[in-house]
Formats: structure tokens, sequence, C-alpha cells
């Protein structure tokens, strides 16, 4: 069903400043259209209009919410071209507060209101109940309280799902985000209205954007050598070949505890990795004097790989090593450290490893997300040969 929509755009009209609402003739439009305070339709302009006062969008929105999309982006636009004209005009302030001034004008009121507030602390209650993880928590909360700003002083209970797209449209049309970052909006509204209020038709329709496929990136065993051979940190090396040795994300690895890692069974242990999920992985067999060596110099006490202050090792302080040391190395391309777990899984495949044992090592729950390595894999691509190289040695 294609939803009804009015666009509302400045308009100047008998020497007054107006709101003109366009749209194609709908007699169910104009109908609901007519409810507005103040309307008045202009012969001139062929567009009903109400004067531009300080609540006219205000009216307009509220008299139709629920039954016809309001599309406002035209003011918004006509906003910032104004302010960047005035801000032209003006000598003297640097570029960065012109850039603030535009943020200022076209950003919502950015307080919650007691209602809201609330809305948010039912949701953080919710998330930790259910065993999110602690970067899941964060994301949800922050996508939500955007959404909330939004609606600034309009209860959640009150938007409708004509509403919630608005919002959504909003994000991909006026703050340009990634697929990424709107399905993340989706994924939090979703979870408020289906997990916390048990609504669950609410917004159980939502159109998911088309999520962008994009292949891993990798490492050749060479450069992922020649990183591992620019550390001569005992613990640094440790850390970074023990991720590539069993592909491990870089939270699975600093949440290992002692003993998590066999070296009798060759095998890691990963506890609660993505969703919540147990899983074992392969040890490798000769990093087993490495590991130690480490173990005996450092002596940790609980976690495997400490700070200075006996906390886990910090994930920030773990990028910033793989990083100096893929520099040191004179790897020219633009490095993750996530590369290694890709890297793991590519020279598995190559190697001649079953899609299914690689999908249990790294703990992904559909066979799909695995069978994208073998987009980047060098499996068989060694017995085909170029039609150019048939052509020069024909």
């Amino acid at each position: 069903m294609i939803q009804k929509q009015v666009v509302v755009k400045k308009l100047f009209h008998r020497e007054s400043d107006c709101l003109g609402i366009y749209f194609d003739k709908d007699w169910e439009v104009i109908r609901e259209v007519k409810k507005i305070p103040e309307v008045k339709f202009s012969n001139t302009h062929k567009c009903w209009y109400v004067p531009d006062q300080k609540n006219g969008v205000a009216k307009i929105i509220d008299t139709l919410r629920g039954k016809i999309w309001v599309d406002i982006s035209a003011l918004k636009e006509k906003i910032e071209n104004k302010t960047r004209e005035s801000e032209n005009r003006t000598a003297g302030p640097a570029e960065g507060d012109k850039k603030k001034a535009i943020q200022e004008v076209t950003k919502p009121h950015r307080e919650l209101h007691n209602d809201q507030h609330q809305a948010l602390r039912m949701m953080e209650q919710k998330l930790k109940l259910r065993g999110y993880s602690t970067n899941t928590q964060r994301t949800y909360l922050h996508m939500f309280k955007e959404f909330l700003l939004f609606y600034t002083q309009t209860h959640p209970l009150d938007l409708t799902e004509i509403e919630i797209k608005n919002y959504l449209l909003f994000l991909i049309e006026q703050r340009k985000l990634s697929r990424s970052v709107q399905n993340q909006s989706i994924n939090a509204i979703k979870f408020f209205y289906e997990k916390v209020l048990m609504q669950e038709r609410k917004v159980y329709d939502l159109e998911r954007p088309v999520k962008e496929r994009r292949l891993p990136e990798v490492l050749s065993q060479q450069e992922i050598m020649a990183i591992f051979e620019a550390l001569d940190n005992i613990k640094h090396r440790m850390m970074l070949m023990l991720v590539y040795a069993a592909g491990l994300r870089r939270s699975e690895l600093l949440n290992l505890r002692i003993g998590d890692v066999d070296m009798n069974r060759n095998t890691v242990f990963i506890r609660g990795g993505k969703g919540r999920r147990d899983r074992q992985s392969v040890m490798a067999q000769s990093l087993n004097p490495l590991l130690r060596e480490y173990l005996e110099k450092y002596n940790p006490g609980f976690w495997l790989f400490e700070g200075s202050d006996g906390n886990r090792y910090s994930e920030s302080s773990l990028r910033q090593v793989f990083h100096r040391a893929a520099k040191k190395a004179g790897i020219k391309k633009q490095v993750r450290l996530h590369m290694l777990r890709h890297s793991f899984a590519t020279h598995l495949l190559e190697s001649g490893t079953s899609t299914r044992y690689i999908q249990v090592l790294l703990g992904h729950e559909s066979p799909k997300t695995t069978e994208v390595y073998a987009h980047v894999s060098r499996f068989a691509l060694d017995r085909i040969q170029s039609p150019l190289d048939q052509m020069a040695f024909s």
C-alpha cells in the first residue's frame, strides 16, 4: 500500500510568510488537511496553506498524525541554506563554528522529557535482563535515544508506524547514514516496541535496507608472518598469533581466562561468544612453547591477557599493537584487527577444510555467513588459467 503524503514548503502569499501544503489532488487528503487550524486554499499557488507562525509545522503534523505522512525535508534544506548564506556574509567565525551553527539550527531539541527518560530506562533494564552484550546495549540505547529526540515532547506510545517510517526516511535522506547504521536503528526501535512493550506488530512490517554484500578483506600468510616478526614483546606477539591461530574476535581473545587454552588437546574454549554461545576452536600446536614462555614471564592472575592494572587487556591497546606491527612490517593495505580472523577462515578454506567445520570454529549461526569466504579464497584458482595466459602460451 502506497502511503498518502503531503509536502510542506515555505510560501510567500499576500504579503506574508506562509507554509504551503502540496499534494496530488485526493479527496481523502483534502478532508484531513481541512482540519488543520487556520488552513486556507490559494487559487494563485494551487495549494493549501497556513500562516508561518511558531507552531505552524507542529499543527500540521499533529493534525495529520497517523493518517498522512508529512514531508518537511524542504523546510530543513531551506533553513540550512539560509544559515550558510548568513555565515558567508559574516566575517570572523571559524569553519568549525559554522558547522556547529548549522547543526544547532537543523537538529531537534536535544533534551528528553520525563516520559521519554522512563522509556529509555525501561529499555536499558530489558537489555540487561536479556543478557545483551555491553556493546549491543550501548548501541541500542544510543540509537533509541536519537529516535526519541527526533520526536521531542512525544511519548513513544503515541507514535504511529507512519511516524517511525518518517524517522527512518530522515536517516536515509537527510543524515545519509549507511545501511548498517540504518539496520541498527531499526533493531533498536523494534526491540523497544516488541520486547519492552510486547507490541509484536508495532514495527513488524518496516522495510529493511538491502544489506551491502562486502567481501571480507584478508591478509596473505606472508603478510601475517611479517606482522608477527615485527613484534618484539612476547605478550603482544602471543595475543595476535592466538587471534589468527584460533580465528578469534577481539572481545573473545580479551575474555580468555587462564586454562581456556588447553595445550594438551590443542583447543581454545571461548566463553559467551557472539550471541552468548560457548564454543571451541583450534589451537596451533606450534604456539605451545611461546604460550608457556609467556605464562612463566607474566604470570597472569585470572585473565589470560592482563593490562598493567591487573584487569583485562584493553581493546584500544590491542588495536594499537596490531596497527603498529602492521606499519613496522610494511603492510600497505588499510588493516583492521578483524582481518586476522578473516584470514584464518580463508586460509583454512584454501587448504581444503570444509565450510561446515569453519562455520563451527568461527561460531557462525548460519552457513551463509561462512560461505562468503569462498569468494575471496584462492581454492582451486591455481588450476584455472586466465584467457590471457591461454593466448600468450598457445
